[in-house]
């Protein structure tokens, strides 16, 4: 078959993309997700009871702050991925700056402290539930989101799944941010980091097989 002629035949029955596709599959699945993983931490783990009083503190805000940019960040380049040709990798920055803005923060508290208190301010009293909820937290978002994904034209299956898991893990955790009790910067800087991390691995192992056109 000449190339000409399989051209033709690949264009046959072509029809438009619908306009605005990736915001009508997003605007479905972003709130169903979030849906999902707020309904999600209120049967597992419940709010926490003191959450009025916690939210008057600077701290609950800047727990939340992190994970809404972070959110923003995978946003943006999971909407440059699900486009093909279009470039990636300077909208990673909006992902790596709030994680390194917040490791940053974590080292700056742990010069502070006095060498005996380093180890409690990073282990807290929940180190080894934290990564595996928000784990947790994050699947009703993957699923809804690696469904927008698939309908959509990624060519990096790997990096989507990446980008995908890295905001389903983000979005996990400004559910979590409703019930975790630890309020320390070096905690959330170890602990909130390796539960979005689990995600975004699953994902890019993941996004070959499933977003698979």
């Amino acid at each position: 078959m000449k190339t000409d002629e399989l051209v033709s035949l690949l264009a046959t029955h072509a029809a438009p993309v619908p306009r605005h596709a990736v915001a009508r599959r997003f605007g479905m699945a972003l709130p169903l997700g979030i849906a999902g993983a707020m309904a999600l931490m209120l049967a597992a783990f419940g709010l926490r009871p003191d959450l009025a009083t916690v939210m008057a503190q600077p701290l609950f805000w800047v727990r939340l702050a992190f994970a809404v940019t972070l959110s923003v960040g995978a946003l943006l380049v999971l909407l440059r991925l699900v486009r093909p040709g279009r470039a990636v990798a300077g909208a990673w920055a909006a992902v790596a700056t709030p994680v390194v803005a917040l490791w940053a923060a974590a080292i700056a508290v742990l010069l502070w402290l006095p060498p005996e208190s380093r180890l409690p301010e990073l282990l807290g009293h929940t180190w080894r539930q934290c990564a595996a909820s928000i784990s947790l937290l994050s699947v009703p978002v993957l699923a809804a989101l690696f469904w927008a994904v698939k309908g959509l034209a990624p060519t990096r299956l790997r990096l989507a799944g990446a980008a995908t898991g890295v905001l389903g893990g983000a979005i996990a955790t400004i559910a979590y941010c409703l019930h975790c009790p630890e309020m320390t910067v070096p905690f959330w800087a170890v602990w909130y980091v390796s539960g979005i991390a689990v995600p975004a691995l699953a994902g890019a192992a993941l996004g070959p097989r499933l977003l698979r056109w």
